[in-house]
């Protein structure tokens, strides 16, 4: 085995969930070590949350520059190599920026950065410094999701010609019918989240499920948002009409209201011989339909599996793959990269899927703006 990569933190401390499902993910295959973090704003209590992990404190900083300046200090084979950064939206440029410019490689949460702008200036910086760049899109990790994208690769559903994804939550109900409580939440804020919500938030990983698993790209949109008091400035839920290259047409459906549901992201692929259908709510099941056949239920762990799927499944069949292994599959295609070893391009999200998912955020809004208007994506 390897010697580990020297992993940091930015961000996650505390009760974040996100912090516990990239720490977790980092360690399922013995790939990483975390050697340096910055948690938390406050420096005391970023030291009292390392001591609660048991990661030694001497490189926890007290604030971002401040690892920067002293990592860089060490020799190369000491200082942190991958940073990953799980900090509000608008941290993530100005971390992502520096990290490559001081020659680290960068696994980021998404959105990538708060604008599409940001986004393609971290994509130039990228290409001079040739480190690599990972964006935590989770449930490309699932191996049925792995599943899907080769099979429509192998032409196993012929040519695709509609696609439909939806991602529906309510967490967001209680909260934005009570003016006091929406303006405390940061993801309403746009100077922390960005120009949108449901979309920013949820929608863009609809939109990048499907591009990762046709191979096809959005090519123009339409779309309506509802905010659902004049007085919030933030998208709630939002369905967008897509075009993609090769007459494929199709919709992404969002919401952070839809009372009682938790985490419904659903994709549906169909093509001129069948289609394939996957919910992450129930992630060990890849359906394929077809008219003449009865339907055909894949399972992970299985031989009749691609590499790709077999590759990220870490248990015997019948036993349920979740979401920590799914973040921990994007985290070991990292290593392989980080490493110079062989992978697969569908092991992990990069740059490009971060670039595009800001272009599709922005102009989401933009058709609403426009009065509902079809709006072409670069």
């Amino acid at each position: 085995m390897p010697k580990k990569i020297r992993l940091g933190i930015l961000g996650g401390g505390g009760d974040s969930l996100i912090g516990v499902l990239h720490r977790v993910a980092a360690f399922i295959n013995d790939n990483y070590e975390i050697v340096g973090a910055v948690f938390n704003p406050d420096h005391n209590e970023s030291i009292a949350f390392a001591k609660e992990i048991d990661i030694p404190t001497n490189r926890i900083y007290k604030d971002f520059d401040t690892l920067i300046e002293e990592e860089m200090k060490l020799p190369e084979d000491e200082r942190i190599q991958v940073c990953s950064i799980l900090t509000p939206n608008f941290l993530h440029f100005p971390m992502a920026k520096k990290l490559l410019d001081n020659g680290f490689h960068v696994i980021c949460e998404k959105p990538m950065t708060t604008t599409y702008e940001e986004a393609k200036i971290l994509q130039e910086t990228l290409k001079e410094v040739k480190k690599v760049f990972a964006v935590t899109h989770t449930y490309t990790g699932y191996p049925m999701v792995r599943q899907m994208r080769e099979m429509i690769k192998d032409g196993v559903i012929g040519k695709v010609h509609k696609v439909d994804a939806q991602y529906y939550q309510g967490w967001m109900n209680p909260i934005i019918h009570d003016k006091e409580k929406r303006g405390t939440v940061w993801r309403l804020d746009p100077k922390k989240a960005g120009i949108s919500s449901c979309m920013g938030d949820i929608g863009v990983h609809a939109f990048n499920m499907i591009e990762y698993t046709t191979g096809l790209q959005v090519q123009s949109l339409l779309c309506d948002f509802n905010y659902m008091y004049d007085d919030n400035v933030m998208d709630m839920d939002g369905t967008a009409l897509i075009r993609m290259d090769k007459n494929v047409k199709g919709v992404i459906r969002a919401s952070q209201v839809a009372t009682g549901e938790e985490n419904n992201l659903t994709i549906a692929i169909y093509g001129e011989k069948g289609g394939l259908k996957w919910e992450q709510e129930n992630p060990n099941y890849l359906y394929k339909l077809n008219d003449p056949e009865p339907l055909q239920v894949y399972k992970p762990g299985h031989e009749y599996n691609s590499k790709l799927s077999l590759d990220g499944t870490k248990l015997p069949p019948g036993h349920p793959e979740g979401i920590f292994d799914s973040m921990a599959n994007i985290y070991l295609g990292v290593a392989r990269a980080i490493r110079g070893e062989e992978y697969n391009d569908g092991e992990f999200p990069t740059m490009m899927d971060g670039v595009r998912g800001l272009n599709f955020i922005e102009n989401t809004v933009a058709s609403h703006k426009q009065g509902n208007i079809w709006v072409d994506m670069d």
